[in-house]
């Protein structure tokens, strides 16, 4: 008596046997592909008061009604199989949008079609989840696609193909996925704890705060997004403070910041890059022309295909008046982006530079840096012009010689010391070549043409200023 009141807790009716139920849904199943509904329905109404814990007999008889256009009975029978198994995704198919549109015409045909659609379902996510188990994650993708395709808002199927393209390194269609995925289910953190972290890996620290906080929307005490969430904060508010300290030229300052987003993220690759490529910038915008070669050199290493960082370096080559470096580095920048206008003027300066540098570099002449201010050139055109005045040298060659570089002394003290011509100079163009003055002093000569070593025994007494 043990084992029958065993066997009708399984059964639901005394004297149906499991296999008795079985061979029910096999002959519904025959009789609806036929078109013979109503016997259909008789065999699925046997296989119900058969098992009535079985989720299957609830769903196939549901289907029969929907072929009949019985869409009212069909619902109670779609809801007490979601009961039954809520994870079933053919269910959730049938009695979600297309259960709402066979409401709105209930026909036959059409009707079929979604059974159709929905029984595939059920085959493909157990085809998916025998991929995944087996570790085959590019065919449990393919056949994911399929599953997302015939119903785009199932949660699980999203989930799992993003599970798989994280494993397969592909973290941005992984993201894809989650980010509807996590506001598919009532209660998803650890979606939107993954989708947060995934972000934050990709260096999209506003997108990955923005979904940390959707978690703590969901339970405020979840320590696992609570932890995530401050690590966030704390270094978005970092990086968001430097960029702000560089739009407002306090360069130095915005150093300091991001030194303080390596030591806060040391573990990611992207904050580190992008820090030491915010540094290398702006140690060339305050002339330390040899530490932003050090720190622009680090982060062409760690990315070699990033423009700003060898647009940064050749800057820094250029302050230190190695034009060829600073030429190699704007053509290789230009390969990686032809049609960036920055990149092209910068390439076409630094070349100036170059053939300029080969003709007469005003900054080498006097000895000083590019970063030199006019007190710097006028004492350092003082000196020189003592040192090289003719009237200190005795032969003709010696004063020849000594001219020409007394020459060159003026003409770059001439220049340096007047903004707009030093600005045309530091552009690439020589204000007293004779290609750029049409007939004024060129190399060689005195400024503006006139020589006082020429025509006759004249002496000068010259007040260094």
């Amino acid at each position: 008596s043990g084992a029958l009141l065993s066997f009708t807790c399984v059964s639901g009716v005394l004297g149906v046997s499991p296999v008795e139920i079985e061979q029910h849904l096999e002959m519904g199943r025959k009789l609806l592909a036929a078109g013979q509904l109503a016997e259909a329905l008789s065999h699925y109404h046997s296989a119900v008061e058969g098992d009535s814990k079985n989720y299957l007999t609830y769903y196939k008889r549901a289907a029969v009604f929907l072929a009949m256009g019985k869409s009212k009975s069909a619902l109670p029978d779609l809801t007490r199989a979601i009961q039954l198994k809520p994870d079933f995704l053919a269910v959730s198919l049938l009695s979600g949008l297309l259960l709402e549109k066979l409401l709105r015409s209930p026909d036959q045909e059409e009707a079929q079609n979604q059974l159709h659609k929905a029984e595939e379902l059920e085959e493909l996510q157990e085809e998916a989840h025998k991929a995944h188990h087996r570790g085959d994650y590019t065919t449990t993708i393919q056949v994911l696609d399929r599953v997302i395709e015939l119903s785009p808002w199932d949660p699980e199927s999203r989930e799992m193909r993003a599970e798989c393209y994280i494993r397969l390194g592909e973290p941005r269609k992984a993201i894809l996925d989650l980010t509807p995925a996590a506001r598919l289910r009532t209660d998803n953190r650890a979606a939107f704890l993954k989708l947060s972290r995934l972000l934050y890996d990709l260096g999209e620290h506003h997108n990955s705060l923005s979904e940390i906080r959707e978690c703590l929307k969901l339970d405020q005490d979840d320590k696992e997004c609570f932890a995530h969430y401050k690590q966030v904060k704390k270094l978005s508010k970092q990086m968001d403070s430097a960029e702000d300290l560089i739009s407002e030229q306090r360069y130095q300052e915005a150093i300091d910041k991001y030194e303080s987003v390596m030591r806060t993220e040391p573990n990611i690759p992207f904050y580190t890059t992008k820090a030491k490529e915010r540094i290398c910038f702006c140690l060339v915008k305050i002339k330390e022309a040899e530490l932003a070669l050090d720190t622009c050199s680090e982060a062409h290493q760690r990315d070699p295909q990033n423009i700003h960082i060898l647009r940064d370096r050749a800057e820094a080559y250029i302050q230190l008046q190695d034009y060829e470096k600073a030429v190699e580095d704007y053509q290789e920048a230009r390969e990686f982006d032809q049609d960036n206008q920055e990149i092209r003027e910068g390439l076409e300066r630094a070349q100036k530079l170059l053939k300029l540098s080969r003709k007469r570099d005003y900054y080498k002449i006097l000895g000083v840096s590019r970063s030199a201010n006019k007190q710097e050139i006028i004492k350092a055109y003082r000196k020189l012009a003592q040192q090289w005045h003719p009237d200190n040298f005795q032969s003709e060659t010696e004063k020849k010689e000594a001219e020409k570089k007394f020459i060159d002394i003026a003409s770059a003290k001439e220049v340096l010391t007047d903004p707009e011509m030093r600005q045309k100079f530091d552009s690439g163009e020589d204000p007293l070549d004779p290609e750029n003055q049409q007939g004024e002093g060129g190399r060689g000569e005195w400024p503006f043409g006139f020589n006082p070593f020429q025509g006759g025994n004249f002496h000068f007494k010259f007040h260094y200023n």
